[in-house]
């Protein structure tokens, strides 16, 4: 194609971009945003929160961009391999699995990182400008208005496009414009779960090792209330620093008090109170609330423009205490790379795109809303069979916290490396049956 232009310069339209680079003689992403020294733009609200990338999305980034790992290692981020990386239930270590490896990186170091890939492509130009609405031509996204940011900054001008990325966030004003052009909106399924959570940095010394990731989470009973120990999280960071969140849903959200935020990790599992306790604390606690779970099914439309997929949060925006963000948004990108090798026709809607990146959506959505069902302020909807869905899920889990097989597979699906259908099979059934009966 001539041109395809990527609206949002986030990670969901950087990676976007680069994929199209492939595809196009010009790649052209409009982002409003003055990027700042972090490396992120003053609109992503969640910026400063810990970030993880699953195993999957270390995966794709490496693909699109070879030698990123060692880039970034180089720079100051951590990989952690092994029995560098740990995982608690209800406070005990859950059993090692195999392939364990996490990137431990701050989401605008790494997002940095991957601007500047893509900055330098030869074929991708980036336009500060706000992005105002599509032009819409027999049928078709046909090209994007855009305007002078609300800062002041850029021009607006008209772009001509063969193919146009919707990568503007949850927020994305893309639905209103088709309404307003006379296009149905896509059909959205959503679940409140009113979560809450908060990062602070600490001081990294050699206070634990060689650890980069310890993570903990409640048992199947649990409604992140500290029965046991705390849900939390920490990540080794660039610049020799500890990331660490901590989270809770309805009233049980945690603040920005830093002393709260203190005694809280002391209510952790080991890792976080040795952090809590030896290391100092640098800034301020950062917060953030995600109220509901959102995702857009735009297969189930009977029409829609050609030439114009959706990517990342626009088209679905889950939990992120379950990581999945930076990782769907990757996938999504790639499945854009799956569907543009087939040589479509631009005119016509991208139904085949959208059938690859819903199921690819599906699985992370089975995966997080099944989980927050079991949290008692959340009303729905239940999936048909969820009672007994849930026992086996619970099983499940307590057999991946005795058995490295149970763990590694059980792991691979919540990296996304596997769907969830992988923990389905009789065969792994039995085996986690096994495990519990014999222990």
């Amino acid at each position: 194609m001539k041109r395809a232009i990527v609206m949002g310069g986030s990670y969901g339209g950087l990676v976007a971009a680069r994929v199209l680079s492939n595809y196009a003689e010009d790649v052209v992403v409009v982002e409003p945003d003055v990027i700042g020294e972090d490396g992120l733009g003053r609109r992503t609200p969640q910026r400063h929160q810990l970030h993880a990338l699953l195993s999957m999305g270390h995966d794709q980034m490496e693909r699109w961009f070879p030698g990123i790992t060692e880039e970034l290692v180089k720079g100051g981020a951590l990989l952690g391999e092994g029995d560098a990386v740990q995982f608690y239930l209800d406070g005990r270590r859950k059993a090692p699995a195999a392939g364990a490896r996490m990137l431990g990186a701050t989401r605008p170091f790494l997002e940095s990182h991957l601007r500047r890939r893509v900055a330098a492509l030869q074929n991708v130009r980036f336009v500060q400008a706000q992005a105002t609405g599509l032009v819409i031509r027999d049928g078709r996204a046909a090209g994007v208005t855009t305007a002078a940011s609300s800062s002041g900054e850029g021009v607006g001008e008209t772009f001509e496009a063969d193919l146009v990325v919707d990568a503007m966030g949850r927020n994305s004003p893309l639905e209103e414009w088709l309404f307003q052009e006379g296009w149905d909106t896509a059909p959205v399924e959503s679940m409140r779960i009113d979560l809450g959570y908060a990062t602070a940095a600490f001081r990294r010394g050699d206070e634990l090792g060689s650890t980069v990731v310890a993570h903990s989470s409640p048992g199947p009973a649990s409604d992140y209330q500290p029965k046991v120990t705390e849900p939390g999280a920490l990540v080794a960071v660039e610049g020799e620093r500890w990331s660490v969140v901590l989270a809770g849903y309805a009233d049980y959200r945690p603040g920005p008090d830093r002393e709260e935020f203190l005694r809280r990790m002391r209510r952790c599992v080991d890792p976080i109170r040795t952090v809590a306790d030896g290391c100092e604390m640098i800034g301020d606690v950062k917060t953030y609330r995600f109220v509901e779970s959102r995702r857009r099914v735009h297969s189930r439309l009977n029409q829609f423009p050609g030439g114009l997929v959706v990517v990342g949060d626009a088209l679905a925006s889950v939990n992120p205490i379950y990581g999945q963000g930076l990782t769907l948004a990757a996938l999504a990108a790639n499945s854009l790379g799956a569907y543009l090798r087939t040589n479509p026709d631009l005119r016509e809607p991208a139904w085949p795109y959208f059938r690859l990146v819903e199921a690819v959506v599906d699985g992370a959505w089975q995966l997080s809303t099944a989980a927050d069902l079991a949290q008692p302020h959340v009303t729905g909807p239940y999936p048909r069979g969820y009672r007994i869905q849930k026992w086996v899920a619970d099983r499940l889990t307590e057999a991946s916290v005795l058995d490295s097989d149970v763990n590694s597979r059980y792991m691979g699906v919540v990296n996304m490396q596997l769907p969830p259908k992988a923990l389905a099979s009789p065969r792994f059934l039995a085996q986690a049956a096994r495990v519990l009966i014999s222990r």
